[in-house]
Parts: structure tokens; sequence; C-alpha cells
């Protein structure tokens, strides 16, 4: 059964909500490497500082975000993330120094557990067996889109009028986030029902505790993989392979200009493909055959993009491999919606993103790590492909003790 239109309205709401509040950090990723100097910073080890602090600081903040969601309604901890938000963006238009960017980013950290888990919440309190994983690809997709126009936006924004006023800008902007939260959003939303049976997903033979783990775990370690280790190694990987300019179609293209662009192209699929991975995943079928299928494809994809290939060739591996990423995350969301339905969802879905943030902050540190040892791109690659083949080999054996279609 598809959404009622009420849902795909609170969904969609919450999303874009969302993607309102990501342009500030998003547009920090591409200006403020360039700008950085402007705003009181001393050297590019505190931009990797700044861009990274609101990451780790949201691992011990997600249980207290977890717990303030059971005394405050959903309404309320958006309204909150919303003013943060706005304080910080601006801010990083009017704020110089080390230490106050290092506050301003702690205080977006926190801004983005409140709309991380406040968004995985109301998904799951609305949705049923038949609909999650369509939700969940629906939210995905739809709150990236911030993501997109915090980096174009931005990056345009801040070579026309200046980093500063481009921060104000977004800033005031997110404002209109708060009367469109209070009218959108009612005052209570289903978020920790437990008493909707499992039809279908997911009917593994294991305990329910053991289910939980499972996914949480594979979560952790697909976030270590794809936002860890992939996303902050593409440029390096592409300019070990073709240096750091391109000659394509008669210009010439920057390896991080290019890198940029592939991960847009990324965020500009999403809304379509991670709401059409969910809607598949609710099928007949059910989710673990794609995600599966999705494992493969990423663990071959970590074998084949550390060698070198044409630059078209490489591309289209890259893309395929952020396609089957696209579907990773969007079922592996709904997997845990799935488990969290049928307990307490505050709790579950609280582990989940500190298991995620965990993940996808030790990522860098294990390729540039393995880098510093002495270890090959290629070498490290291998060896995080063979974490996806771990986790193919457990999801395979999980698939047969189904009792019926997963």
């Amino acid at each position: 059964m598809s959404p009622t239109k009420e849902q795909k309205k609170a969904v969609t709401v919450v999303s874009l909500i969302t993607a309102l509040c990501l342009l500030g950090d998003s547009m920090l990723y591409v200006a403020l490497p360039i700008y950085y100097q402007q705003v009181g910073l001393a050297s590019l080890w505190e931009v990797g500082l700044i861009l990274s602090i609101n990451r780790f600081i949201r691992i011990p903040v997600n249980p207290i975000v977890g717990w303030a969601y059971r005394k405050l309604s959903l309404r309320v901890g958006l309204v909150i993330s919303v003013i943060l938000a706005v304080i910080t963006t601006i801010g990083y238009g009017v704020g110089y120094g080390l230490v106050i960017w290092l506050v301003l980013r702690i205080l977006w950290g926190i801004a983005w557990s409140f709309l991380r888990l406040g968004g995985f919440l109301l998904v799951v309190g609305i949705s049923n067996d038949s609909n999650r994983g369509e939700n969940i690809g629906r939210y995905n997709g739809l709150y990236r889109l911030g993501s997109l126009g915090g980096m174009l936006g931005g990056g345009i924004l801040a070579a026309v009028i200046g980093f500063e006023w481009t921060a104000i800008l977004f800033g005031i902007s997110m404002l209109a986030g708060i009367p469109i939260v209070l009218h959108a959003i009612p005052k209570n939303v289903l978020t920790t029902s437990t008493d909707e049976p499992m039809i279908k997903q997911p009917n593994i033979k294991m305990k329910p505790a053991h289910k939980t783990v499972a996914v949480i775990l594979s979560g952790m370690v697909i976030a270590f993989l794809i936002q860890g280790v992939f996303s902050s190694s593409i440029s390096l990987v592409m300019a070990d392979h073709f240096g750091d300019e391109l000659f394509l179609i008669g210009l010439t293209v920057g390896v991080t200009a290019l890198a940029g662009i592939l991960q847009g192209v990324r965020w500009l699929w999403e809304p379509y493909l991670a709401k059409k991975f969910g809607e598949w995943s609710d099928g007949d079928r059910g989710r673990l055959p794609l995600y599966i299928g999705s494992l493969i494809v990423s663990m071959i994809g970590f074998l084949l993009i550390p060698i070198q290939f044409s630059i078209f060739i490489w591309v289209g591996l890259a893309l395929i491999l952020m396609t089957a990423s696209t579907a990773l995350t969007t079922i592996g969301d709904a997997l845990t919606a799935d488990v969290a339905k049928s307990g307490d969802a505050n709790r579950v879905l609280t582990i989940y993103t500190v298991f995620l943030d965990v993940g996808a902050a030790l990522g860098p540190l294990f390729i540039y790590g393995s880098l510093s040892i002495g270890l090959s791109l290629q070498q490290a690659f291998s060896l995080s492909a063979a974490l996806f083949l771990l986790l193919v080999v457990y999801w395979v054996v999980a698939y047969r003790k189904v009792d019926f279609v997963y």
C-alpha cells in the first residue's frame, strides 16, 4: 500500500526542512577550504577539524537527543533544530577564529541530531510494513537536495557576493522553516508504536535483539565504507589515476571539481532513486535480495575503483558504485525502521544514529591511516571490499533462514 497524502506531506515537509538546514553545512565543504583565512582560521588542518568536529560531537549527543524526544514533541524538536541551524549558519558569516568556529560546529552537530533522529522517528511512526521503505527513500532523497544546493549554490554565491554574505543569506532563509514546522507538523505524531504486528519484514529466525544488532552493525559498516572510506578518498583516487587536472571534451577540469560533480550527481538522482529503491524493497520479494545484490555490486566496485581505467570507464564504475550506495543507505535505514517499529523505536533509532556516526567518522581515519603506514590504495580498498564480503555472507545466511519471503 502506498503512503497516504497526509503521510507523504509529513515526510516531504520534514525532508525539505532538513534540506533547508543543510545549506550552510554543505556550503562549507566547498567554500571554507578557499576562504578559511577570512574567518580567522590559520591553516588547513584547522579546516579539517572544523569540518569533522560536528560528526564526532554527535556520538555523545545522539543519546541525549533521543532522551529529549521522549519528553518533547517532534514539532518542538524540529523547531529547536531550525533555530540552532539559523544561529550556526549566520554565525559562519560573522564568527571569527578557531574557538568560535568550534562552538558553531558543535551547535550544528546538535541541530543535525535533532533533525536526523526526528525525521527517522516520524517515518517509523507514520509508516507500515507496506510503505516504510518508500517513505524512508522519500525522506533520504529529498533532504539530500540541501547538500546539492549548499555545494552548488554556496560555491557560486561565495564567489559572487562573498563567503560571509552567503552564509548570512542562507541563515536568514532558514527562518522560513519555523512557521512551516508549526503549520505542517501536528503536535502529536506517533513515534513509538509497538503494537503493529510484523506482517512481512523482517521475519528472520533469530531473536528480535539479534535482528536489531545485525542491522545496526551492518549500517555502521556501510557508513564506514561509503561515507567514510569512499567519500573521503574519491579525490585522492582520481588524482592518483589521472593527476590533478584532466582534459575532457576540450576543457581542462580539476580533479577536485570533477569529484564534486560526481557527488552532486548522486544527490541529484537521490530524490528519485532512493524512493524507488525503498518502494521496490517494500514489494513481495522484500528487502534482502536487493540489499544483498547492492552489497555484491559495492564489493566489486571497491575492488575495481583503485585500478586505473580510462576516465570514462572509471567514472562509469564510480556512478554504478554510488547507485549501489544509494540502495544500501535506503534499504539499511528501512531494515532498521522495521526492527524499530516492533520495539522501542526511540532507543533503536538513537543507537543506530550513534553507530552510523561512529562508522562514518572512522572511515577517513582508516583510509588515510592505511596509506600513512605504507599500504597502497588497492590494498586499502581490498580490505574494505573484504568487509562487504563478510556482510554478503552474513545476509545470505540470514536470507536462507527466512520463514517466508522477506
